[in-house]
């Protein structure tokens, strides 16, 4: 992934490095966050709960950039009097890292819901929910780009995309919901149901990243 280049003031190259930085900062989060949705999807789906094992490690990384990126953007807008685009920006950065922490977070208890499950064997609509969390990955992909691009239309396609999730969510949810002579106990229904809820949540994030980005090119929100 490219860095993002964003026009700062050249009469203050100060101001400039340390944005610079945080954009890289940002999207170094971000290719963590996409490896731990992919991680959780093998766990989940490919029943490979090595994959699962990794996810705690990866979010501690990921915490410590979340972090890090806030008390940053913190300090330059306390310290360098940041002109109102680079505010714009900064207090964008300090929202969509705080998407990225919780698409992360949703991966580790996806990760923990794939060990559960295990023991179990797979559902019938295990496929849907497949192809659901493979759409939300391309989401946060999608997100990730517009964001490396500062590409307005890309982060706005994102809300359009996210519909494909919505209804794979409600078509699954009824699936679990109305089964009816479940044999033995009902802990895989309630998991799977756990699962499309973290994945509906995953793709709402991917979806507030890129309106982010969106207002950081143009200043309106959606």
């Amino acid at each position: 992934m490219k860095a993002v280049h964003y026009s700062s003031n050249p009469q203050r190259p100060q101001l400039a490095r340390a944005i610079r930085r945080l954009e890289r900062d940002v999207l170094r989060m971000g290719a963590l966050v996409e490896q731990s949705f992919r991680l959780s999807h093998q766990a989940l789906f490919a029943r490979n709960l090595t994959a699962a094992d990794e996810l705690p490690r990866l979010d501690k990384k990921i915490d410590r950039f979340y972090r890090q990126i806030e008390s940053d953007c913190t300090a330059i807008m306390t310290l360098q009097a940041p002109t109102t685009q680079d505010l714009r920006c900064l207090s964008a950065f300090m929202q969509l890292v705080r998407d990225l922490e919780r698409i992360g977070d949703y991966a580790e208890d996806l990760a923990e819901i794939a060990i559960k499950i295990f023991p179990y064997a797979p559902h019938t609509c295990l496929s849907e929910i497949e192809a659901m969390s493979l759409h939300a990955q391309a989401m946060l992909a999608t997100s990730l780009k517009a964001l490396g691009d500062f590409d307005e239309a890309g982060g706005r396609r994102l809300k359009h995309l996210d519909d494909t999730v919505d209804d794979a969510y409600d078509r699954v949810y009824q699936t679990l919901a109305q089964q009816r002579d479940v044999p033995g106990v009902v802990e895989p229904i309630v998991l799977l149901a756990l699962a499309i809820r973290c994945l509906e949540r995953m793709a709402d994030h991917a979806t507030n990243i890129g309106q982010r980005v969106a207002y950081i090119v143009t200043g309106q929100r959606s």
